[in-house]
C-alpha cells in the first residue's frame, strides 16, 4: 500500500505539472507580445468578430525565435554574473548521482541520500547556521546558484529519470518553465520531485521543491525575487548489521539478496521542511550612450520588423478588398463627407511634401565659390557639409546633377546602415542596494522502534513523544537585510574597478526542547564590510571583499575574501593563471554550541572561534586542455561531530555523539590535475586529485581520489549526437566520516576499531544521445558489481547499490 501511494502521487504530480505548463504555454500564447521596430514591446491589438479566422499577427508560419539568456545573483548585493543554462548533453547520464557528477561524493547510498564532499577544498565555507540541511546541497541550492532567465519565447524544460521497478526503484522529475512579459520582466517556476525507494531495508527518500522567481532588469531600476519550499524525509536504517554480507557473502549458509539484508533501525526519519525567501533591488544613477545590439537582440528585431512588415500588408490587403466592394469606413474613405465638392479633391498634406529647413542669415554665411567631396558645385552659395546648395533667396535645399542626388542618398543609405543595428544602453555609475533574505527551517527526527541499547544515554525532554519513542525537534528563523552603495566599474576609462561599501544586520531565533518546555535563543548581529572588483575586460579580474561583525553574539567575526585571475595568449591560445584565498575568524555556528534531544545533549558557550585560511591557485591552459589546482588550508580551533559505539553481531549499541573541538591547528594540501585528450571520435577525460591531512583522526580525507571518462563520440544518420563509452570512479582507502540517523550528519569516527572504506573502483557504461532539443541517456551503473573485493562502502556500513540499468530523459520547448 505504501509503495502504491507513491506511485500514485508521484503519476498525479506528474500529470499536474504537465498541465500546469500546457496551461501556462496557451496563456502565453494569448497575451503574446511583438516588439516594435525601436524594441519595445506592444500589445496585439483586440480584433473583432471578423478576424476570428484571420492568420495570427507572428504569422502561423513563422519560426518562433529562440533564444534564452540564463544569470545567477550574488545573495549578497545582487550582482549579476551569466551562466550557461542547462542544457548541455555532455555528462548528462551523471547529473542523476547524489554522488556528483564525478563521483567525488561520499552517500549511504540511495538516490537522494545525504552526502559529504571527499575533496576538502570542494566542502562550503559559507558557515551555514542550520546544518542539518548542508547534506542536501544537491537539491536545496543556494540563492547564488539559481538560473534566472530572460527568453524571447516561454521556455519549458523537462527532465525525468529512472531507474529498477516498484518495489526498490529510483525516479526524479524535474520541470522548469520560464516566459518573459516585454524585455525587462521575467518570470519562471521550477519543480523538483525526487523518490528513491532502496535497495536495501529502510532507506527511502523522497524530496520535494517548488521555486518561483521573477526579476526585472530597467535602466536605473532592477530587482530580483526567489520563493521556494522544500520537504526532504529520508528513513534511516543505521546500516547495516555486518559488512560481512557484501563482502564476505560466502561466510553465510545461506545467500542473501540486498532488501534482506539486516540493518540496525526500523521505523526512523529524518524530516526537513524549510522555506527561502530572497529580494534583491537596486536604483542606478547614469547616462546613456550608442551601442552594438547582440546577435540575439538583432534577431529579435528582425522578427518584430518581419511581423509588422506582414501585418501591413495583410492590412493593406484587407483594405483594397473594401475599396472594391464599396465598403468604407469613416476613416477608411479617400473622401471627406461634409461636402459633395470635397469628393473631388484629395485631403490633407500632399504625399510629396517637405518641411523646409531653416537656414543662418546671409551675414554668416560664405559666398565664395567651391566644391566639396561629392562633386556638388556652389558658387555664392551656402553649402551644407554634403554639399546640398540652398540660395538665399530660398529656403528650400537643392541638389544640382543627378551624380550629386546619387552621392547624397549613398551616404544616407550608408549611415542608415551605421546606425540600424545600434541601441541606447544605460550605464549606470552609482548604485543603491538593498538585500533581504528570510529562511524558515524545521527537522524532526521522530523514531517508533529503537533497539534497546542502541543509544548510551537517555535524557528527560519536552517532546510530543513519550516512552521509547523519539521527536526531536528543533526550529530555526534567519532574517538578513544588507545595505550597500555601489560606485560601477566601467562607466569612463578612468574606473577600473567597482566599489561598495555595506552594512548588514541579521536575526537569528532558535528554538529546542528543554527538560520542561520548549527553550528559544535569540542572536542578532550588524557588520559593516567593503568590496573592490574589477569583472569586466579579458586580461586582468579580482574581487576582494571585507566583513567585520561589530556587534551581537558574533562581535569580533571576520571575514576576508579575495580572488584575481589573468588571463594571456600563449602558443596561440590562452593561458589562464588563478589565485584565491580567504580569512575567517567565525564563532561555531549554534548547533555546534547548543544541542537537545532525547539521547544527545550539549550546551558549550565557551568554544572559541575557529580561524580558517586558505589559499589557492589555479593554472589552465586551453590549448592542451590541462587545469591544475593546488590548496592549502589552515584550521585552528576547528569545530566538528564525533561518533563512537559498540558494534556486536546484532548490530550497534552505546551510540554516543558529541560536540569537539581541536585547539591544534589541522592543515590539508590539496592537489588536482584534470587533463583530457582527443584523438579523432575517441575522448578521454581525467581528474587526480592529492590530499594530505595533518591530523586523520580530525580531519580524515583519501590520499588519491581519481575519475576517468572515456568514450566515443559521433552522429548517427547525420543528426543523432552520441556519447558511447565508461567511467570509473576510485578512491584509496581512508577512515571516512560515519553516519549518525539521530542527527543526519556525517561524523568522524571515534570508535576503537575505525572502519575503512575506500580502494574499490567503481564502474559506469553508457549511451549518452542529443538529437535537437533532447537529451537522453541508457547507463548500467555500477557493472562491476560482485567483482573484486566487494568494498564497496562510500560510508561505513552503508553500501551501494548493486549493478541497475538506468534511464534519463531531458527535453526543452521554445513555444
Amino acid at each position: 500500500m505504501h509503495t502504491e501511494i507513491h506511485t500514485l502521487t508521484k503519476t498525479t504530480l506528474a500529470t499536474l505539472c504537465m498541465l500546469l505548463t500546457t496551461s501556462l504555454n496557451a496563456i502565453a500564447q494569448q497575451t503574446l507580445k511583438t516588439m516594435d521596430e525601436s524594441g519595445n514591446i506592444r500589445t496585439r491589438g483586440k480584433g473583432n468578430g471578423n478576424n476570428s479566422n484571420r492568420a495570427d499577427s507572428l504569422g502561423s508560419d513563422k519560426k518562433i525565435p529562440i533564444g534564452i539568456y540564463v544569470w545567477t545573483v550574488d545573495n549578497r548585493f545582487g550582482d549579476i554574473t551569466p551562466a550557461q543554462p542547462d542544457t548541455l548533453s555532455h555528462m548528462f547520464h551523471n547529473t542523476i548521482f547524489t554522488t556528483g557528477n564525478r563521483g567525488e561524493y561520499n552517500t549511504t547510498g540511495n538516490l537522494g541520500a545525504p552526502r559529504i564532499a571527499r575533496i576538502f577544498a570542494d566542502r562550503p565555507t559559507d558557515n551555514a547556521q542550520f546544518v542539518f540541511t548542508q547534506p542536501y546541497d544537491f537539491f536545496i541550492k543556494p540563492v547564488s546558484e539559481h538560473l534566472f532567465t530572460n527568453t524571447l519565447s516561454p521556455f519549458t524544460t523537462l527532465t525525468y529519470n529512472n531507474a529498477g521497478d516498484r518495489t526498490n526503484g529510483e525516479d526524479h522529475l524535474t520541470a522548469k518553465y520560464s516566459v518573459n512579459a516585454g524585455k525587462k520582466f521575467g518570470a519562471g517556476l521550477k519543480f523538483d520531485y525526487l523518490y528513491g525507494r532502496g535497495y536495501y531495508q529502510n532507506q527511502s527518500t523522497s524530496h520535494f521543491n517548488y521555486t518561483m522567481h521573477a526579476s526585472y532588469l530597467g535602466e536605473r531600476y532592477q530587482a530580483h525575487a526567489l520563493l521556494s519550499t522544500n520537504h526532504q524525509k529520508v528513513t534511516e536504517n543505521g546500516g547495516i548489521t555486518n559488512d560481512d554480507y557484501i563482502v564476505h557473502p560466502e561466510s553465510f549458509n545461506e545467500s542473501f539478496r540486498t532488501n534482506e539484508i539486516p540493518v540496525n533501525l526500523d521505523k526512523n526519519w529524518n524530516r526537513n521542511d524549510n522555506q527561502h525567501l530572497f529580494l534583491s533591488h537596486r536604483y542606478s544613477v547614469g547616462f546613456k550612450r550608442k551601442v552594438p545590439m547582440t546577435a540575439e537582440e538583432i534577431a529579435a528585431r528582425k522578427f518584430a520588423i518581419e511581423s509588422q512588415k506582414q501585418a501591413a500588408e495583410r492590412k493593406a490587403q484587407e483594405k483594397k478588398r473594401k475599396e472594391e466592394n464599396g465598403e468604407y469606413d469613416d476613416d477608411d474613405s479617400p473622401y471627406t463627407q461634409s461636402e459633395d465638392k470635397a469628393r473631388t479633391l484629395p485631403s490633407g498634406r500632399p504625399d510629396n511634401a517637405r518641411i523646409a529647413p531653416t537656414l543662418p542669415a546671409p551675414s554668416s554665411l560664405s559666398t565664395s565659390a567651391s566644391s566639396d567631396s561629392l562633386g556638388v558645385t556652389t558658387p555664392s552659395t551656402p553649402s551644407d557639409s554634403l554639399g546640398a546648395t540652398a540660395p538665399l533667396s530660398s529656403s528650400r535645399i537643392a541638389v544640382n546633377g543627378k551624380a550629386a542626388a546619387d552621392s547624397l542618398l549613398a551616404f544616407e543609405n550608408k549611415a542608415a546602415a551605421d546606425t540600424a543595428w545600434m541601441k541606447d544602453e544605460y550605464v549606470p555609475v552609482t548604485s543603491f542596494i538593498h538585500t533581504m533574505e528570510l529562511d524558515n527551517y524545521r527537522r524532526i527526527y521522530q523514531a517508533y522502534n529503537t533497539p534497546a541499547d542502541y543509544y548510551a544515554n537517555f535524557y528527560e525532554v519536552a517532546e510530543k513523544l513519550t516512552g521509547d519513542s523519539i521527536y526531536d525537534q528543533t526550529r530555526m528563523f534567519s532574517l538578513r537585510n544588507t545595505f550597500a552603495i555601489s560606485m560601477l566599474e566601467g562607466f569612463n576609462k578612468w574606473a577600473k574597478a567597482g566599489v561598495k561599501v555595506f552594512a548588514a544586520h541579521e536575526l537569528r531565533h532558535f528554538k529546542l526542547p528543554g527538560r520542561t518546555a520548549e527553550v528559544s535563543y535569540n542572536e542578532n548581529n550588524i557588520s559593516v564590510g567593503a568590496q573592490l572588483v574589477k569583472t569586466q575586460g579579458t586580461t586582468l579580474h579580482y574581487n576582494t571583499l571585507a566583513e567585520l561583525f561589530v556587534a551581537g553574539e558574533d562581535a569580533g567575526n571576520i571575514r576576508i575574501d579575495a580572488s584575481a585571475d589573468l588571463n594571456f595568449r600563449l602558443f596561440g591560445d590562452t593561458v589562464t593563471l588563478a589565485a584565491s584565498g580567504f580569512f575567517h575568524r567565525q564563532n561555531p555556528t549554534f548547533y555546534f554550541r547548543h544541542y537537545h534531544s532525547r539521547h544527545f545533549w550539549w550546551d558549550n558557550d565557551d568554544m572559541d572561534a575557529t580561524l580558517h585560511t586558505r589559499i589557492q591557485g589555479l593554472f589552465g591552459y586551453k590549448k592542451t586542455r590541462t587545469t591544475l589546482r593546488v590548496a592549502v588550508d589552515e584550521i585552528k580551533n576547528m569545530a566538528y561531530l564525533a561518533q563512537s559505539y559498540t558494534t556486536t553481531e546484532q548490530g550497534n549499541i552505546g551510540t554516543m555523539v558529541a560536540s569537539r573541538q581541536e585547539s591544534d591547528a589541522v592543515n590539508v594540501i590539496t592537489a588536482s590535475l584534470s587533463q583530457d585528450f582527443t584523438l579523432g571520435p575517441l575522448n578521454w577525460e581525467n581528474v587526480v586529485t592529492y590530499q594530505k591531512s595533518s591530523k586523520e583522526s580530525v580531519l580524515p580525507v583519501p590520499t588519491l581520489n581519481v575519475y576517468s571518462n572515456l568514450y566515443l563520440r559521433f552522429k548517427i544518420a547525420k543528426v543523432l549526437k552520441c556519447d558511447m563509452g565508461a567511467d570509473v570512479r576510485y578512491f584509496s582507502k581512508y577512515t571516512a566520516p560515519d553516519y549518525s540517523p539521530a542527527l543526519g550528519q556525517y561524523v568522524v569516527q571515534e570508535n576503537e576499531k575505525k572502519v575503512e572504506v575506500g580502494n574499490y573502483p567503481i564502474v559506469n557504461a553508457y549511451l549518452n544521445f542529443h538529437l535537437k532539443h533532447t537529451r537522453f541517456f541508457i547507463m548500467m551503473s555500477h557493472i562491476n558489481a560482485g567483482s573484486g573485493k566487494r568494498n564497496y562502502f562510500l560510508t561505513p556500513h552503508h553500501p551501494l547499490n548493486e549493478k541497475i540499468l538506468r534511464f534519463g530523459l531531458s527535453w526543452n520547448f521554445f513555444n
